[in-house]
């Protein structure tokens, strides 16, 4: 459930917030900090939404007990991150240490999970294969690589933020789904014959 909560808060909650802000307020441009920010119009909608898409991941690492420990360690530090985001927010004016410092542990840490959280078994659920977990964290890195140009560059940063956190957002629940899937698998292939 809280994998799938996860996606569902950061962007409900983004869409929702965006629009209690003032005309000029484009969600392609400006950041999702910004709709948590002092100041922001209704600020609390984002602020909950974090602390929600948080508290979800480290349960959804306190749950994925077919991953490996590593993974759920790092995806639990994520959510810690993500709440960290919500208590330390953006300020009216000018920048934060505090936030740009937890929201970059944030992003590093749900990039970098599932390169952590393979494990051997063979064959284990689809998405916590070596391969299929290298190739999400090089994709969810790749996108955070791309937020952090467009945040030097100016161009889409809302745009390129949104993909990148939605990416990071999903991947838990296509985690859980996975083992899922397969544990019906396997309970389908060694349960006994119908006699008929």
């Amino acid at each position: 459930m809280s994998s799938a909560v996860a996606p569902v808060a950061l962007i409900g909650g983004w869409t929702l917030a965006a629009r209690r802000q003032p005309a000029g307020f484009d969600s392609a441009v400006d950041t999702i900090s910004a709709l948590a920010a002092r100041g922001a119009t209704d600020r609390w909608l984002m602020t909950v939404a974090l602390l929600c898409v948080g508290v979800c991941h480290v349960v959804t690492a306190l749950g994925l007990t077919p991953a490996a420990v590593a993974g759920r360690i790092v995806l639990a530090l994520g959510g810690v991150a993500t709440m960290l985001v919500a208590a330390f927010p953006l300020p009216v004016v000018g920048t934060s240490a505090a936030h740009t410092v937890v929201a970059g542990a944030a992003f590093g840490a749900l990039a970098t999970w599932p390169a952590f959280a393979w494990r051997r078994r063979d064959p284990g659920p689809m998405a916590l294969r070596p391969t299929v977990s290298i190739a999400a964290a090089l994709v969810l890195l790749g996108l955070v690589v791309w937020f952090t140009v467009t945040l030097g560059t100016g161009d889409r940063v809302g745009l390129a933020e949104r993909v990148a956190a939605g990416a990071q957002s999903c991947w838990p629940l296509l985690a859980v789904l996975s083992c899922r899937l397969h544990t019906r698998r396997a309970a389908t292939t060694h349960s006994p014959a119908q006699v008929g």
